[in-house]
């Protein structure tokens, strides 16, 4: 058994043996439940005038979350597509559509704290589901809370305290693939204060050639009460994550032998983090002031065309200020961002480090600054007006093979408007107008090694929709249209040697409707979906006319039935896309669509044990889930991800 297993099934036990104190249950005034944290999260939605939701853990329990596509699959406006491993494409309203592989275009929150480096850019995989106690989304300028201004929005994974989730939870599944996950959790609290330790560990072969992973990740926070108003606490994160890379396929090979991956260069990306962060929360009459500070500390190993080799420490502060005073409240607050990279690249020689090839030193500031204020002229309305500011700086020093330095500053002003109606109490209808910015990070400004001239992608949203319950329906739907100037779009170019470009666009629009509809047939069947309609294209472009952008289907529609109770219940789902995405800006290929079947199931044995399944691609469809986008499509272009094979996992949790 190799050292990884062991400590993966050591796990349960490391938690289990924590002293005796941390399995006591303290007296029920001292503890708040997750249900009460979740609820209050769902408040803050119903303050927002546009698409915005909450997903609690409890949506994806049953499901083996290996990435935030399983924890997010069934809400609105969230297009998530599985790669490989812990890999995905994750967008919201089009944001990043032409990055194939990292995170673009939105902001990735733990706790409120931003895991996107201080250039924007980011790894989602650092942020592990089994780890959440609920997920908040907010997309668009609805983020403004977060001091977010894309065009994608924000995601806040929010992790469990002591007080919420108190005593020992064990869980461990595996399957398909030699999959192996354990995880276990410890949290305790008295008058004074909680704690909160969780560690996780998974490996596995993947379901294609050379996609084998194995991760180890530690999550704990501690909680002081300094007075009857002051809180404050201490955040750590650490993970250190092992993915080997199949690479894309062409066409005909992701639908012959989509188990086929690519082991030329030993591809692979390797990360090691550290995450430590303080929040201290001040009551003030009838809101709250958050104080923070965070320091990120991250190790890149990355074998590709060549093997890059980073090392990143980002720091920053926050301050947040809620205030309510019945009809008129606000929200305001900055966000401080400061971060250096020194990045070097080597011959990438079977994955180990050649002959150098590049080495520079990096330096990013990003600052928001944002504010909000929310008037109630009359009962059922509330008028929202609202602004962020962003302050930008991308600097890079390169010293080898050459010297060199490149220097790019960023000012952007977004405004917002909107306004929240609720004709009965379970029914909000909302409008919003709103300005959205996005900086380029080094990704974009340093494709290769000189620094690029980018501007950032700008652009205005108008949006209307509603959310609430009406009967056995409950329902999200938003509408909504963005005309973006600028956007920053990325493709793979040749020679190989050249990995990928970004340019601005001139003008392009993203429009399209998002809708969750969940239905309670009875007492024992449930039915949740999801629809959503992506219109993307240049507008009047020089060399593409009015073509669709690529990588994201017109129309994707995913349904689950629920039937049963507590105790015992299953739940068919599917996945559905019509036809497929472009291939190219050109739009001369569009791949196929498809339909996929699968099946979860869960059943209640005690108090204290759960026992659930999750089998995927049950009809063992192959078809395409991701696309990198290419200027031309010709046969040749390797630029294709097969959707998830064929498999079935069971696990068991337990709470004490």
């Amino acid at each position: 058994m190799s050292r990884h297993n062991r400590v993966l099934l050591g796990a349960p036990l490391l938690v289990a043996a924590l002293p005796a104190f941390a399995q006591e249950r303290p007296r029920d005034e001292i503890v708040v439940t997750a249900e009460k944290l979740i609820e209050e999260a769902i408040q803050r939605v119903g303050e927002t005038p546009g698409g915005a939701n909450v997903v609690p853990a409890g949506d994806f329990d049953e499901k083996v979350a290996v990435s935030l596509r399983d924890a997010l699959a069934f809400s609105p406006g969230i297009y998530a597509q599985p790669r490989f491993g812990q890999e995905v494409r994750l967008s919201i309203r089009g944001s990043g559509i032409s990055r194939g592989f990292h995170m673009r275009g939105l902001t990735l929150l733990q706790d409120g704290i931003p895991v996107n480096l201080a250039d924007d850019n980011g790894d989602f995989q650092e942020l592990d589901p089994a780890f959440l106690q609920h997920v908040e989304v907010f997309r668009g300028a609805n983020a403004l809370r977060f001091g977010a201004s894309t065009l994608g929005g924000a995601i806040n994974g929010v992790t469990p305290t002591g007080r919420s989730s108190n005593g020992v939870r064990l869980r461990i599944d595996g399957g398909g693939f030699d999959t192996l996950r354990g995880f276990a959790s410890a949290g305790y609290a008295d008058e004074r204060g909680d704690a909160w330790l969780a560690i996780a560990g998974d490996r596995s072969d993947g379901d294609r050639d050379h996609a084998r992973r194995k991760a180890l990740r530690v999550n704990g926070n501690i909680g002081l009460r300094l007075s009857e108003g002051v809180e404050t606490r201490f955040y750590a994160s650490a993970q250190t994550i092992r993915q080997e890379l199949p690479g894309a396929l062409t066409y005909a090979a992701a639908l012959s032998t989509p188990e086929s991956g690519n082991f030329a260069g030993d591809q692979a990306r390797d990360i090691d983090s550290l995450r430590l962060q303080n929040r201290t929360t001040i009551a003030i009459g009838d809101g709250k002031l958050d104080l923070g500070v965070f320091l990120n500390a991250k190790q890149l190993h990355h074998p590709i065309f060549q093997l890059v080799d980073q090392k990143s420490l980002d720091w920053g502060s926050y301050a947040r200020l809620d205030q309510d005073f019945g009809a008129f409240a606000f929200t305001a607050g900055v966000t401080a961002r400061f971060g250096t990279v020194a990045s070097r690249r080597f011959v990438n020689v079977d994955g180990e480090q050649g002959a150098k090839t590049f080495a520079a030193d990096q330096a990013a500031r990003t600052i928001d600054a944002y504010a909000e204020a929310r008037i109630r002229p009359a009962e059922r309305l509330t008028l929202i007006a609202g602004t962020v500011y962003t302050s930008g700086l991308r600097r890079q020093d390169q010293v080898f093979p050459v010297v060199a330095t490149g220097r790019a500053t960023f000012d952007q002003l977004s405004p917002k408007l909107g306004l929240l109606f609720e004709p009965s109490g379970q029914v909000q209808l909302y409008a919003n107008l709103s300005r959205s910015h996005e900086l380029p990070g080094f990704i974009e400004l340093a494709q290769i090694s000189s620094f690029v001239p980018l501007d950032a992608q700008r652009g205005w949203t108008a949006e209307i929709g509603g959310r609430g319950r009406i009967g056995p329906l409950r329902f999200d739907l938003s509408l909504y249209r963005a005309d973006l100037d600028g956007e920053l779009l990325q493709y793979n170019v040749a020679p190989p040697t050249i990995p990928a470009s970004t340019f601005n666009a001139g003008r392009t629009r993203h429009q399209g409707v998002e809708l969750g509809l969940d239905l309670n047939l009875a007492v024992w069947a449930r039915l949740r979906q999801v629809y959503q309609y992506s219109d993307f294209r240049f507008r009047g472009d020089a060399q593409f006319g009015d073509n669709r952008l690529p990588v994201i289907p017109e129309h994707l529609y995913r349904a689950e039935l629920r039937l049963g109770g507590e105790a015992l219940h299953v739940a068919p789902n599917l996945e559905w896309t019509p036809r497929g995405a472009w291939a190219d800006y050109a739009n001369s290929f569009r791949t196929d669509g498809h339909m996929l079947f699968g099946l979860s199931a869960e059943a209640r044995v005690d108090e204290r044990f759960t026992l659930f399944a999750d089998a995927r691609n049950l009809g063992g469809r192959k078809a395409v889930g991701d696309i990198s986008a290419v200027v031309q499509y010709t046969p040749a272009s390797a630029i294709f991800t097969p959707v998830e094979r064929r498999s079935v996992f069971a696990g068991v949790r337990a709470a004490f």
